[in-house]
């Protein structure tokens, strides 16, 4: 779908046909998936280019550590059609304003990375902002959680007019959102509290039970929704049955905030709720594939958070892969493996692939779990077993392209 060029000034006008010509090139050379390098050109052009296409849209920004990709997809599939949105996963400006330049569609979901967040905000003005959690990433080049949420406080405080849908859990999110003029909060069972062990407003230690606090008086607010441990989505006061393809109790949280979200621009959350279901790969992401003789569940994990997520939910039976790369994509400091909680995969045999596969050995036998170093992957081509394959970014979009949908 083309933009409306009516609505443009000549000046984007201009970056809008630089940011295609420079996009469709990159096709044509076989250099990416033509988002970045276009929306580069086009914010060079006119750096205003952002907050000019987003212009009488109504946007919904999603931000988080983990789980934006997957909640944006969830918002683009379940809000009325059509929807504008960043589906390759290109996260921050340039690919912003790619995905609006190819799409006039009057809603839009963005997909935004969360230390971009406070500068597309004030460019775009969505309708909705979605904050999902706050965690360690990428160690090498990540900022600092608390600073973070601090910059995020910073811009919940000039945003009066935007609707927060925030995780209740996250004491960082919470922190964040304390002093939102317009916020609704979701509880969600967690299992990682590590990145906000300590108070974000005095330093005190937090207590997590049933809700956590502080002796500051600083404490979990109260919900306007819920996921219980069993996956059960309350909204308000009514309970949302929602039947979802995507595995996990992580899956039925984002599904909640998406409810919730959708709800705030006018949607009915009993059809949100239904439309989830044709949701069931993201990205390549928990979709079953073959390799070889092989059937595979692909998931991605980055972090310790994302790790932790993915442990707690997963299925008892089956071969279990862990690959792990450190290039730039995946950030070049894998020491993040000593932070994740691979010991509740004690009594399992992991095997360890990728080009940083010894570093994931010597993390597992630190805590005993048996595990297996794969040099040669073709030694694994042959098995009755379905394999559960865990991988960060480089290597996930490896596993991704030598396999094929079941």
């Amino acid at each position: 779908m083309a933009v409306m060029k009516r609505s443009l000034s000549l000046r984007s006008r201009l970056a809008v046909v630089g940011l295609r010509l420079v996009n469709a090139l990159s096709r044509l050379l076989g250099r990416g998936q033509g988002t970045v390098a276009g929306g580069r050109v086009g914010l060079r052009i006119d750096p205003s280019l952002l907050r000019h296409l987003a212009q009488d849209r109504e946007v919904i920004v999603v931000s988080g550590t983990n789980g934006k990709t997957t909640t944006s997809a969830m918002l683009a599939a379940a809000w009325a059609s059509p929807v504008a949105h960043n589906t390759t996963g290109a996260n921050m400006m340039a690919g912003h304003v790619a995905a609006l330049a190819s799409n006039s569609a009057p809603r839009v979901v963005l997909e935004t990375d969360e230390a971009w967040l406070d500068v597309v905000v004030a460019q775009v003005r969505p309708a909705v902002v979605v904050l999902l959690n706050l965690s360690r990433d990428q160690l090498d080049r990540a900022t600092e959680v608390r600073a973070l949420a601090q910059r995020w406080r910073d811009m919940v405080a000039l945003s009066p007019d935007v609707t927060f849908v925030a995780n209740a859990s996250d004491p960082l999110v919470c922190f964040a959102t304390e002093l939102a003029a317009k916020v609704l909060y979701v509880a969600v069972p967690s299992a990682w509290h590590e990145d906000a062990s300590a108070c974000p407003k005095c330093a005190q230690p937090l207590t997590f039970a049933q809700r956590w606090s502080c002796s500051c008086g600083f404490a979990q607010p109260v919900a306007y929704s819920s996921v219980d441990q069993s996956g059960n989505i309350v909204v308000g006061d009514v309970a949302v049955p929602v039947e979802t393809t995507l595995p996990g109790l992580f899956n039925r949280v984002n599904a909640a905030f998406a409810i919730v979200a959708l709800q705030r621009v006018g949607e009915d959350q009993a059809r949100v709720a239904s439309r989830l279901s044709a949701v069931s790969v993201v990205q390549g992401r928990y979709g079953v594939r073959r390799w070889r003789e092989r059937t595979l569940r692909l998931l991605l994990a980055k972090n310790p958070a994302g790790v932790a997520a993915l442990l707690a939910d997963l299925d008892s039976s089956g071969e279990i892969w862990v690959a792990i790369n450190a290039q730039i994509a995946d950030g070049r400091d894998p020491s993040w493996l000593y932070d994740a909680p691979f010991e509740w995969l004690a009594g399992r045999t992991v095997h360890c692939l990728g080009e940083r596969r010894l570093d994931l050995a010597t993390r597992l036998a630190i805590d005993g779990v048996d595990h297996r170093v794969i040099d040669d992957e073709e030694t694994l081509a042959t098995g009755s077993d379905t394999v559960t394959l865990i991988a960060n970014y480089t290597t996930f979009q490896h596993w991704l392209a030598v396999s094929t949908p079941c």
